[in-house]
């Protein structure tokens, strides 16, 4: 079935699907006449047309040397030699100059698309989506890293010989009509017709294996971050032998598309010297043809190989100027496979943004609801049903509920019965079935805070992990918000913790999951809780790496600052700090009790 489901694929291509995702891309690096890049570019332009007038002048020495020599002037040999040699330190100051400002343009291309990509990424929920619940998209890290890198960088090397071949290719095809005449004119234009259809052939397959290849490519990269993520664990269950044939068997499927891919740029690569090594054979056949036909007799030997050299390099340029472009063609695949998987990604994306948007802006409440939601209260439910977006089993079916300031609820229940998958759709993860689910608080201080199962840490000082995800507003210097900070770090038991570290503001370089022990970690989030202070707390088994007595400390403290608590957990010691229970039967069953005061 798989593999019926792959054949109806729109495999990438150069056609006009790549020439739409390729133009809009060019806005994100080109949004106005105004910007920095297009400044750059403007640039870029002058500086290769200045490469090409040097050059022009460079291909003219040879012929003005043949005339010297061949008259034996002694002071026009040592002024042309001078004259030489200063355009040779020109022409190398120019092309460093267009190296440069091509280098430019790669690091600024790169900073434009890679933001906006983040712009999307990043909005609302669609980064969870992209990574959890969307299959339809492979390596979303690798796209915008890598695969974004990849694409500034080639088509900053391209870009000046781009830029400029309009402009040489008109001047050189008007002198080599000018000199070989419209037969010449036109067996080089018929020579760069053929090989650029050739080469389109050739490229068609390449494209679509070059996307595979880049896909197998995130897929054993992930695999080697997985296992840095979890050498632990791994080490436990002694899995060195099971990793190792796992991660070669990703390494043998991306080496097998890559020789694959080799085998069809080998006759890419075919095509393209030929035609370069033939464009030297054709440029002497072009001169030949008006000197056998006899428009030169009148001229002396000299006179005559001076006349040959100036027409041989107008020939063999504009025939240089062709191949240019045909080698451009192996470039212009990796371009094209680069520019589907970030504009694939760029739609898929976008479609994740609006679909949130849309439920973002469909409230129940503010229709015609058959209840008042009091002030005090953060969740409604009305009749909610859910399930697994990977299942059509309900979890929990016609689930109505209020969850009050004050009325600290206990969610509990069999594994896979849905408890956590609640906490999802109530965070608005996960879409409802049917029925309504309304959060009536905003997130943050003010409002709720989800502590999810798996302890986050960020990257940073011990600082940005207390008041995370808060920006770090704070001076580093500011004496009240250490204070608390200190405090609450003893609150939760990670006073010592500030000695191993060495400060606050202390530069780390380590990873936070390798130093820190399970226990450790949520004790440290239970920190940034109590730093944030959120009126209602919703704890998924916030203490299962905790001692009961260290359970009980820390759900105290939730209380006297004055939080209600929605937790999930297995422990019975945890219904002594709850008033209500809610019970998760599994088949879309629940029930929902008070407990007793404790």
């Amino acid at each position: 079935m798989q593999a019926m489901k792959n054949s109806g694929v729109r495999r990438p291509k150069l056609d006009w699907r790549f020439v739409q995702r390729f133009c809009r891309i060019l806005k994100i690096l080109f949004p106005s006449w105004s910007n920095q890049s297009v400044r750059m570019f403007l640039t870029l332009l002058g500086v290769t047309l200045s490469v090409q007038l040097v050059i022009y002048q460079v291909g003219l020495i040879p012929s003005q040397f043949y005339e010297v020599l061949s008259e034996k002037n002694y002071g026009k040999f040592k002024n042309l030699v001078l004259f030489a040699v200063m355009l040779i330190l020109i022409n190398s100051t120019l092309k460093s100059l267009d190296q440069y400002i091509s280098s430019l343009l790669y690091v600024s291309w790169r900073k434009s698309l890679t933001e906006e990509l983040h712009r999307t990424y990043f909005k609302g929920r669609v980064y969870y989506t992209l990574n959890v619940l969307c299959k339809d998209i492979d390596n979303p890290d690798q796209r915008i890293s890598q695969d974004v890198e990849r694409l500034c960088k080639q088509m900053s090397t391209m870009a000046s010989r781009l830029l400029i071949s309009p402009f040489t290719v008109t001047y050189y095809t008007y002198q080599c009509f000018n000199s070989a005449g419209w037969i010449g004119f036109v067996s080089i234009f018929g020579y760069f017709v053929v090989g650029s259809i050739l080469n389109k052939i050739l490229i068609g397959p390449i494209v679509s294996m070059l996307v595979e290849q880049e896909k197998l490519e995130g897929d054993f990269r992930f695999k080697h971050m997985q296992i840095r993520v979890n050498a632990e664990a791994a080490a436990f269950y002694r899995a060195g032998k099971v990793e190792h044939m796992r991660t070669d068997r990703r390494l043998q499927m991306l080496l097998s598309t890559q020789r694959s891919l080799m085998n069809k740029e080998l006759w890419l690569y075919i095509g393209v010297n030929t035609f370069d090594y033939l464009g030297s054979i054709l440029s002497y056949i072009v001169i030949a043809i008006p000197i056998f036909a006899g428009d030169y007799d009148g001229l002396t030997p000299g006179e005559l190989s001076a006349l040959v050299s100036k027409n041989a390099f107008v020939c063999i340029y504009l025939i240089n100027c062709f191949t240019q472009l045909i080698d451009l063609s192996t470039t212009v695949s990796d371009v094209a496979g680069y520019t589907h998987r970030i504009g694939e990604l760029r739609e898929v994306m976008a479609d994740i943004a609006k679909k949130q948007c849309e439920q973002d802006q469909y409230d129940p409440l503010s229709k015609d609801e058959p209840y008042s939601v009091p002030a005090d209260t953060a969740f409604v439910l009305d009749r909610l049903s859910y399930k697994s977006p990977v299942s059509e089993e309900l979890l929990v079916k016609d689930l109505t509920l209020k969850i009050s300031q004050g009325t600290h609820m206990l969610v509990v229940g069999n594994t896979g019965t849905g408890k956590t998958s609640l906490l999802r759709v109530l965070n608005g993860l996960w879409e409802a079935c049917n029925g309504s689910v309304e959060m009536t608080t905003c997130f943050g201080p003010r409002g709720v805070l989800f502590l999810p199962q798996k302890a986050y840490l960020t990257d940073g000082t011990l600082r940005e992990q207390v008041i995370y995800p808060l920006k770090d507003i704070y001076p580093s210097s500011g004496s009240i918000d250490d204070e608390r900070i200190l405090k609450y770090l003893e609150l939760v038991g990670l006073s010592n913790l500030l000695s191993r570290i060495g400060g606050l503001d202390t530069k780390v370089d380590w990873n936070w999951y390798d130093v820190l022990s399970p226990g450790e970690m949520q004790r440290l989030c239970f920190a940034r809780l109590f730093y944030l202070q959120p009126k209602y707390a919703v704890l998924d088994e916030a203490t299962s790496a905790l001692t009961e007595e260290a359970e009980g400390q820390l759900y105290k403290a939730c209380k006297q600052l004055g939080m209600t608590l929605i937790s999930l957990g297995h422990r019975s010691t945890l219904k002594k700090h709850h008033d209500i229970m809610l019970r998760l039967c599994g088949g879309g069953q629940w029930e929902l009790t008070k407990l007793k005061e404790a």
